[in-house]
């Protein structure tokens, strides 16, 4: 219980200390990587919006949702997901595609540890989406082009944040969501 205790009490530092960051930092899901603890994620470039030109856009929601599967840890799925976005946002199609896709595995989980996955990725995928919709309005560089009305339309169903929340509900104690939720939470209240 002590391990989950200060765990729970370093994400809430972290979470602080990004609360406190002034806005010209960025929407704080979308401008800070998260470490993949080894796992694999999407090809990246070395700076914090470097998605690599020569990634096929089609090959996205298959590739975001195979490095997805149960057991990835949540830095690493928090990664996928934050480089996920960057790239689907440039394509509508693509864009729903994976949104798609997200939704599904939510619809199709088998058990409950699937279905807190699953709702947590949907949830943070849209929360990471709202980011983007976030930067439009600060000064400073973007992510290139993005398609906002696809962008918008898909951020007009349910909060991604309520997801997290429902996953959560489904395990508690778990540390690293609610981390997660703690993030996002200071995410919605940054606002440009």
């Amino acid at each position: 219980m002590r391990i989950r205790s200060t765990s729970f009490a370093l994400a809430l530092a972290l979470v602080a200390s990004v609360a406190a960051t002034p806005a010209v930092a960025g929407p704080p899901l979308l401008c800070e990587p998260f470490d993949t603890a080894g796992a694999p994620s999407l090809p990246w470039g070395e700076g914090w919006r470097d998605a690599r030109a020569d990634f096929p856009l089609q090959t996205l929601p298959e590739r975001t949702v195979e490095l997805l599967e149960t057991g990835v840890p949540l830095s690493a799925r928090m990664e996928t997901l934050r480089r996920a976005a960057i790239y689907a946002a440039r394509d509508g199609a693509v864009l729903r595609a994976l949104m798609r896709r997200l939704d599904e595995r939510v619809h199709t989980a088998d058990d409950s540890a699937a279905l807190r996955m699953a709702l947590f990725d949907s949830g943070y995928f849209l929360e990471t989406l709202q980011d983007i919709e976030r930067l439009q309005g600060y000064d400073m560089p973007g992510i290139g082009a993005v398609d906002r009305e696809v962008l918008r339309a898909l951020l007009r169903q349910p909060d991604g944040s309520e997801r997290i929340a429902q996953a959560l509900a489904l395990q508690p104690d778990d540390a690293d969501i609610r981390f997660a939720a703690a993030l996002v939470a200071a995410a919605d209240g940054a606002g440009p």
